[in-house]
């Protein structure tokens, strides 16, 4: 046997449970389920129920969703005695999480909309709260994953719904294992799951092994307990990832163990907001802290983590909207306080607020800074380490400060283990991309420099003279170019992009050469800008500016100060901003201006929003949202600036979000030469030898890779038609695996400017052919998925959003056969050659080809008016339609009024005609042997016929 089957990987699973301490025991349905949660409940809370008190508990405990009962398993649940005294038992034990009771259990069946039967179960203190679902090896573990969301639809809210008691899942194959949270169903990602991992981030992926680490029962239990989160703000469940986890740990040792400082090093994307929360929320639990203060550096990120903070757990922190509020706080009973650094500062330098805080120097107070390679450099940073004597100090950073890309001030050249000392845990962007947590880049270097009908190498873009990069016809030739290749680079519009410049006079450039174009008719791209202007600025033509709001802390993206302005007038840049703004106000109706700080930050906050619902497409800056602005919907960065080390990495990682199939990489296109700061970042930050891991390969590359692919295609199918022959469900998943990885290597394809179909050894339209079939197998799969008894098929991810369908019907086509009716001579060939393509293009559309040609060369020519074309071809298609018919009856001998009825009852029904009807209507009907064959001809001409003249059809 050259596989293991499923119920063999279950029985040695739950072995190696068993042999881990849990018990196993025998639970066939609902009823060995409530019995032995009885016994269970019993057992943990050290009492005797009888059945009354038991069906009081059960009553209360069965209510609400998921999340609701996540929430009653945290709590104690009452229940009135015989006595009529009012007592309470407890589901788990959340502080001693050891000290519960740990059962394993196998092939439970439930009786819901459908009967299901669940591989292994673990149960604690009698409650179903991990599931385990197993294929056999060799399956794809989204199968698995298909199948949990199944159990949730079908029968996991049966009877007294005890498992929706599930806090997570775990999916196996043998080789590779995951685990994910019992999350809302409509919110349920496969790529929200995750591998385990030991502390280096080496992943564990056999089963075997992720059973010994993950699935100890004490673990398995502190996860549940202490690593699961209630997101009040979605309702839903989620479970931290390994390195999450083993940094929370790390930092929790050290602050119950030493009085040592430290950081830690997560990667831009990775999720360091929940981190912290959850490392802030176990700090004050314990008894040696006296408060936690959770900083960020900009106000912005102050009501961010604020919301983000009270989505994990409502109510948990109060805002503190200013200093004032803050001083209270801290003096207060408040064990979790988030503010900015500027309101610290001023709390412990202002004299009227150091009397009220002044007996904190004595407290143990731990502080935790977010991002904190921005802002702990100068005289702040010594300022609150001096005031609170015996604090502790913890950073994140997703890229830390080396002595390699460390600026220098009145303290000198200071580096992020100066401040904060030991690197805790490291989770580098090698890391997250291997694990799907954040996509690849995809950089693209476009020359704008040209001499003579000859482009220069790139290495030309190292000149920096203002005049030469400032040039107005090459900040034309850029607009022109991002505007030809936006669609491709965003896949049509479904993400959006920013555009960083390198100083705000040329942001002023670049903006007004957009707004023209627009007004011109040349483009219809939404164009939205902000930066930071100076209260003391002189008119632009008079030289540089201050920054006076919040712009400076941004600066980390550029690797020089700003440049002077150039003459664009004797104008202010706030009068400029606030034309820009107007613009704004008009596309959105909104009332924004630079009047005050207040607006100007509520214009600042708008501006994000849009972004993030795609409501902009181009956003332009400086420095503004290339840090700390995090956008599933945004792919592509265009740079014309000047980006180093942590500034380039995290400007590049404004773009690397996961988001679905259709987003592959993000997309950085650069108009100067970043390529040594590139090399030189990723060096620091990982290893050179990891760039292959971080920058997606050239186009050539992927070219190959799909021409491979194609050649496995065709070993699988070697014609289009030959998908129809597959013999069995088997080879026709092997299709679909094969397919569907020519689809995922298009889409990263098609976004680089270069790529044509005629570079790939596969034709476009056998593209498309093929692509036919497969969603042809989507469709059979979907109505098995309708039976209870379900096909292997339908736990197959067919990513149908990477196929691209325009809305091509026969009533498009019309308006095309009016184009060209009303074409000049010159141009008639051409365009009704547009129009066969398209239709040989569109899958729905083929099979009516033939007659629309015919209908160009014998009709058209004969109609006079254009607008007369859609009645024509309406009396053009009825007239064919009867030809066919006749043609069909009389080369198969059957009789057309009950063929007629046999096509009328197909189309409303949408099944196809039995064997047994087509015989029937036959005026001689076949031998036995060949009746088989015969019928089957017969049924496929009038699936043609439907396909033909009636699909598609009725919106003409």
């Amino acid at each position: 046997m050259t596989t293991q089957p499923e119920q063999t990987l279950e029985n040695n699973l739950v072995a190696q449970l068993v042999s881990l301490g849990y018990k196993k025991v025998e639970i066939k349905d609902e009823k060995d389920l409530l019995a032995n949660l009885k016994l269970q409940l019993e057992k943990h809370n050290k009492v005797k129920l009888n059945d009354r008190e038991f069906t009081q508990i059960l009553n209360a405990i069965n209510k609400g969703n998921v999340f609701e009962r996540a929430k009653i398993l945290r709590d104690r649940v009452p229940y009135q005695d015989d006595s009529g005294e009012f007592r309470t038992v407890e589901l788990i034990n959340q502080i001693h999480w050891c000290q519960n009771q740990f059962q394993v259990t196998q092939q439970v069946t439930i009786e819901g909309k459908y009967r299901n039967r669940y591989d292994v179960t673990i149960l604690i203190n009698g409650l179903p709260l991990v599931q385990i679902e197993l294929k056999r090896r060799g399956l794809e573990l989204k199968e698995a994953f298909k199948q949990t969301l199944r159990y949730g639809v079908h029968s996991f809210g049966a009877g007294q719904g005890l498992f929706q008691f599930i806090q997570f899942f775990v999916i196996s194959n043998g080789v590779n294992t995951k685990y994910y949270a019992n999350c809302n169903i409509k919110d349920r990602d496969f790529k929200q799951t995750f591998y385990w991992t030991d502390t280096n981030n080496k992943l564990i992926t056999q089963l075997v092994a992720f059973t010994d680490i993950f699935l100890e029962p004490c673990h398995l239990s502190k996860m549940v307990t202490k690593y699961v989160v209630l997101n009040e703000s979605n309702k839903s469940l989620m479970v931290l990832r390994p390195y999450q986890y083993y940094a929370t740990e790390a930092i929790v040792n050290r602050v119950k163990t030493t009085t040592k400082f430290g950081y830690i090093w997560h990667t831009t994307g990775s999720g360091k907001t929940l981190t912290s929360f959850k490392t802030a929320q176990i700090l004050t639990n314990l008894p040696e802290v006296y408060k936690v203060v959770f900083v960020v550096d900009r106000k912005d990120l102050d009501t961010q983590t604020i919301n983000e903070f009270n989505a994990f757990s409502k109510g948990s922190i109060d805002g503190t909207n200013d200093t004032k509020t803050l001083v209270k706080q801290l003096a207060g009973d408040n064990k979790l306080i988030v503010t900015t650094i500027q309101k610290l500062n001023t709390a412990i330098s202002t004299a009227r607020h150091l009397e009220k805080i002044k007996h904190l120097q004595e407290k143990r107070i731990v502080f935790i800074f977010d991002e904190c390679h921005r802002s702990q450099f100068g005289k702040t940073h010594e300022e609150i380490k001096n005031f609170f004597d015996v604090s502790q100090m913890f950073g994140f950073t997703g890229t830390p400060i080396f002595e390699e890309n460390a600026g220098s001030n009145a303290y000198g050249k200071r580096t992020t283990k100066m401040l904060f000392g030991d690197c805790l845990h490291k989770y580098v962007i090698t890391d997250a991309i291997r694990d799907d947590n954040v996509l690849k880049f995809s950089v693209e270097y476009i020359s704008t420099f040209k001499k003579k009908e000859h482009i220069f190498d790139i290495n030309v873009e190292d000149i920096d003279e203002e005049e030469v990069m400032n040039a107005p016809q090459r900040l034309e030739n850029i607009v022109d170019y991002i505007l030809e290749n936006h669609n491709r680079k965003t896949h049509s519009r479904e993400f959006t992009s920013i555009f960083c410049v390198p100083s705000v006079p040329v942001l002023i450039e670049y903006y007004q050469i957009f707004h023209r174009k627009r007004r011109e008719g040349e483009q219809n791209l939404r164009i939205a800008t902000i930066f930071s202007y100076g209260s003391n600025v002189d008119l632009l033509g008079d030289g540089g500016f201050e920054d006076d709001w919040e712009e400076s802390e941004f600066g980390i993206a550029a690797d020089k100060d700003r440049e002077e302005y150039q003459s664009l007038g004797r104008k202010h840049p706030r009068e400029y901003l606030d034309d820009f703004i107007g613009h704004y106000n008009t596309e959105f109706g909104t009332n924004y201006s630079t009047k005050d700080s207040k607006l100007f930050y509520q214009y600042y906050k708008d501006v994000a929003a849009r972004v993030k619902k795609k409501e902009i497409d181009i956003l332009l800056v400086v420095n503004m949202f290339l840090t700390g602005f995090d956008s599933k919907t945004l792919n592509t960065l265009y740079v014309d600036k000047n980006l180093k080390y942590h500034g380039l990495i995290q400007a590049y990682s404004r773009t690397n979000r996961i988001k679905g199939e259709l987003k592959s990489q993000g997309n950085i296109v650069c108009f100067r030469n970043l390529k040594k700061a590139t090399d030189d970042a990723i060096t620091l930050f990982s290893n050179i030898a990891a760039k292959d891991e971080i920058i997606m390969q050239p186009l050539e590359d992927y070219i190959g890779k799909f021409n491979e692919a194609f050649i496995k295609l065709l070993q699988i199918a070697p014609t289009v038609n030959s998908v129809n022959d597959l013999p069995s469900e088997v080879e026709e998943m092997e299709f679909i695996k094969a397919f569907r990885e020519l689809m995922r290597l298009k889409n990263v394809m098609a976004t680089y400017t270069e790529f044509s179909f005629e570079d790939l050894s596969m034709p476009e339209q056998s593209f498309e052919d093929y692509k036919s079939k497969y969603l042809d197998l989507y469709d059979k799969a979907k109505g098995d998925h309708q039976k209870e008894k379900v096909s292997i098929l339908s736990d197959v991810d067919f990513e149908l959003e990477l196929i691209h369908r325009d809305e091509i019907n026969v009533s498009y086509i019309l308006k095309l056969l009016a184009k060209l009716k009303d074409a000049p001579e010159e141009e008639k060939e051409k365009q009704e050659k547009a129009i066969i393509d398209l239709m040989v293009g569109e899958t729905q559309l083929r099979s009516k080809r033939e007659l629309v040609e015919k209908f160009i060369r014998e009709n058209l020519p004969k109609i006079e008016d254009s607008e007369q074309i859609p009645e024509e071809f309406e009396n053009f298609w009825t007239q064919e339609r009867i030809e066919a018919v006749k043609r069909m009856s009389e080369e198969e001998g059957l009789d057309a009024d009950q063929l007629e009825e046999i096509i009328a009852k197909y189309i409303y029904t949408e099944k196809e005609p039995l064997r047994d009807e087509v015989v029937s209507i036959m005026k001689e009907k076949p031998s036995l042997s060949k009746r088989k064959t015969t019928a089957e001809r017969v049924i496929g001409k009038i699936v043609d016929f439907v396909e033909t003249f009636i699909s598609g059809i009725a919106a003409a």
